[in-house]
């Protein structure tokens, strides 16, 4: 795929900052350019603890939340906790379930079954609630656009708080955007317009670990116990791809560091059956292993399961549901490939394979799967992707976006098509009945507004950096810039020309190209590629020939000369420690013209 590779051209003074916080310029460059700015952005990113959280009752509504549900509690009410069934919705709704009972709460949790009923709190959920005598519902991760549910509550006498980070629903005409809330006593949500809060990327999860923290404080619950809440804040965090940034880098990193020494039975099992090992976690695992296998329970079955793994009252419990969690993530993963494999063949033969918005439907895919497919496609094509398939009544899909592209705003402008959606920037989920769709297809395109550049990625380039500057202290010193992720990415360095002097295939599925690479400085080191193999080796082939392809692998003289990206790491074989690139990129042409 084409690339756009462009250098960050932000400046400061970066001397001056190495000095005051006593670290290389380099990191000091690299900061500047995810944009923190001023000594005490610079500090809190650096070592920002819980003492730099912003105060939770800042946000709209919170005391008003926070003085119903202490009433409640008080007074012996019943309370339903309305989750969802990702990892976002799994573990907001433990935040309340554990802080609820923690203060005295007498508390239930109800998810939607994703196939029948599909996002959030439903009609169903509010009648089983009510015939159990509940007095008060409090929605996480969900309830911002749940207009006739919520009524259904109310008409029923029930008090209904709704905690969320979703966008706020609108009408838009002639240019103004009017907003729509629905009649709950109390909403929480950072989205809305008039909150003052100042962070407002949040997951449900950070959200309802603010409403705790407010209760705890007046039920005289101490700090510690508000902290440990955090592992369950940074596991949403990072599963639900939040920006990390601010207030989510320091739940990540807090919930991070707990997590090495969980209490939690159940998080103990999961890592163990996962190979993880609790003192080097990162957010890669919660993003690639944990958080998954928790989707897997609201994706493929009941999300009792995970609830069920979080509230595993001894190992040997938690172990067999850990089990049980993880062979169910294998076999998404399984349906997962065969369903991407499934889409493409769709794309390439089909007659819209150059829209901009992709629409793909796919008639027996399970419906919980569509949104990993959607984000697989997009990485493949680099553009929106929504995937569909057939629902008891009509068709339902997920959508994943990329920058540039507002994927809820896309939904706005035809939501007369669309029997139910909701979403934010970057990802959604709709459903629409089977004759809208080609209608939707064309609608999406023809006013997506994006431009030729803005679909072709983008690759930053933080430092172009020769190897010669590479040192065990610098990479070390690079852990202060974790967690990486969304709005925090992993550091990419870069050097135009690179000699191979010797290239080899590796590792046990012969998946991993492993080159001797000479730098401009002559410095020498070895340099490892992850990706695409048949890919890279027919790039080299058709940039260079045949023959000097190998005469590379040979390890003679050749003529190969590729600008590379990449990251630096240690690498420790046999109690020998040496230095190494992880290539992320390659192209033959300087990227300062691309």
């Amino acid at each position: 795929m084409k690339e756009r590779w462009r250098v960050y051209g932000k400046k400061a003074d970066f001397e001056q900052i190495a000095q005051t916080f006593h670290i290389s310029p380099v990191t000091a460059r690299i900061m500047r350019n995810r944009d923190v700015d001023g000594e005490d952005a610079i500090r809190r990113y650096l070592y920002g603890t819980v003492e730099d959280l912003y105060d939770p009752l800042l946000m709209k509504d919170m005391e008003k939340a926070a003085d119903l549900v202490e009433e409640a509690v008080r007074n012996g009410e019943k309370i339903a906790i309305s989750s969802d069934f990702d990892v976002d919705g799994i573990f907001s709704g433990m935040i309340l379930l554990t802080g609820l009972t923690r203060i005295g709460g007498t508390v239930s949790v109800y998810t939607p079954d994703r196939v029948k009923e599909g996002y959030g709190i439903n009609n169903r959920i509010v009648e089983e609630a009510w015939k159990k005598g509940v007095g008060m519902i409090v929605t996480c991760d969900n309830g911002i656009a749940a207009f006739d549910p919520i009524l259904r509550a109310k008409e029923l006498g029930m008090k209904v708080v709704v905690t969320d980070h979703h966008e706020v629903p609108y009408t838009e005409k002639n240019g103004i955007r009017y907003y729509q809330l629905p009649m709950a006593d109390a909403i929480v949500d950072h989205k809305q317009k008039d909150c003052p809060y100042p962070f407002k990327k949040l997951c449900g999860a950070g959200i309802t670990y603010k409403l705790i923290q407010v209760l705890y404080e007046r039920f005289g619950v101490p700090k510690e116990e508000q902290y440990e809440l955090l592992e369950y804040a940074g596991i949403a965090t990072v599963a639900d791809v939040m920006d990390l940034e601010e207030e989510n880098r320091i739940i990540v990193k807090e919930g991070l560091r707990r997590l090495g020494f969980t209490k939690n039975l159940g998080l103990q099992a999961l890592m163990e059956v996962n190979d993880i090992d609790p003192k080097s976690l990162t957010a890669y695992h919660i993003g690639f292993i944990i958080g998954p296998c928790f989707n897997a329970a609201g994706r493929l079955e009941t999300v009792k399961m995970a609830f069920d793994l979080l509230q595993s009252a001894t190992k040997d419990e938690a172990m067999k549901r850990a089990k049980e969690l993880k062979e169910l993530n294998d076999s998404r993963k399984d349906l997962t490939q065969k369903g991407v494999e499934q889409a493409i063949e769709l794309i390439e033969r089909s007659e819209w394979k150059n829209d901009k918005v992709l629409l793909v439907r796919l008639h027996d895919c399970h419906e919980s799967l569509v949104g990993i497919i959607a984000g697989r496609i997009r990485e493949k094509y680099y553009k929106p992707v929504f995937v569909f398939t057939d629902a008891e009544e009509g068709i339902k899909g997920s959508g994943r976006s990329i920058e540039g592209y507002h994927m809820f705003d896309g939904l706005m402008r035809c939501q007369d098509l669309l029997d139910r959606f909701g979403g934010h920037a970057m990802a959604a989920g709709l459903s629409l009945k089977e004759e809208n769709l080609e209608i939707l297809r064309r609608r999406l395109n023809e006013d997506c507004g994006l431009t030729e550049e803005q679909m072709i990625p983008l690759v930053q380039i933080d430092v172009p950096m020769p190897l010669s500057y590479i040192t065990e202290e610098l990479i070390e010193e690079f852990k202060l810039l974790e967690p990486f992720g969304k709005g925090n990415t992993k550091p990419i360095f870069a050097q135009q020309h690179f000699q191979i002097a010797k290239a080899n295939i590796i590792g046990k599925n012969k998946n991993v190209m492993k080159f001797q690479v000479i730098g401009q400085d002559h410095a020498s080191m070895e340099a490892l590629y992850f990706g695409d193999i048949e890919d890279l080796i027919r790039f080299i082939k058709e940039e260079y020939g045949e023959e000097q392809f190998d005469r590379m692998m040979e390890g003679r003289r050749n003529e190969v000369d590729l600008a590379f990206t990449y990251y630096p790491s240690v690498n420790e074989f046999r109690g020998t420690r040496s230095l190494q690139i992880v290539i992320q990129n390659y192209c033959r042409v300087s990227y300062n013209n691309r």
